[in-house]
């Protein structure tokens, strides 16, 4: 039976592109988390550009998928990743599932540097489908600007 977490990295671009190559994610969707509204007509409403993460956790634990994000993500740059500036890029991840938020938490309590790290780890409170343009953009457009590095793009592939 998979799960959903949500990860937020800054663009979300290069953040799906990276996510789906990895083993035991099974779909992945471009979108926006707890903002303030259901809709994407207004310009910004508090939202976490995000990835919605549909994964196995028999093949990997959250705590892996934390890995592998904090190898694409500045963990102690807030609202800011790459040239993308502002409050829609900051770092989190989201779930509805406390455990997944447990996981997340100690993931970052364990490491020696976490009195730098300045990732948000809250529950989900929604989540809006970003437009089907946002969708896999990078497979489409290739050589869009993305804030993470084109090898670790294709790390895991």
């Amino acid at each position: 039976m998979s799960e959903t977490i949500y990860f937020a990295g800054g663009c979300l671009w290069g953040v799906q592109a990276f996510i789906k190559t990895l083993q035991g994610v099974i779909h992945t969707e471009a979108g926006r988390a707890n903002g303030l509204s259901n809709t994407l007509e207004y310009k910004y409403d508090g939202y976490a550009e995000c990835v919605k993460t549909e994964f196995d956790p028999a093949v990997v634990t959250v705590f892996q998928l934390m890995d592998y994000f904090f190898e694409i993500i500045d963990p102690y740059s807030l609202n800011k990743q790459g040239n993308d500036v502002g409050e829609k890029y900051r770092t989190g991840v989201y779930s509805k599932l406390p455990h997944h938020l447990d996981d997340a938490k100690n993931y970052i309590a364990q490491r020696t540097d976490s009195h730098k790290i300045v990732v948000e780890v809250l529950p989900l409170t929604n989540y809006v489908k970003s437009a089907d343009e946002h969708q896999d953009r990078l497979d489409r457009f290739p050589n869009d600007y993305c804030h993470i590095p084109k090898h670790l793009l294709h790390k895991y592939r």
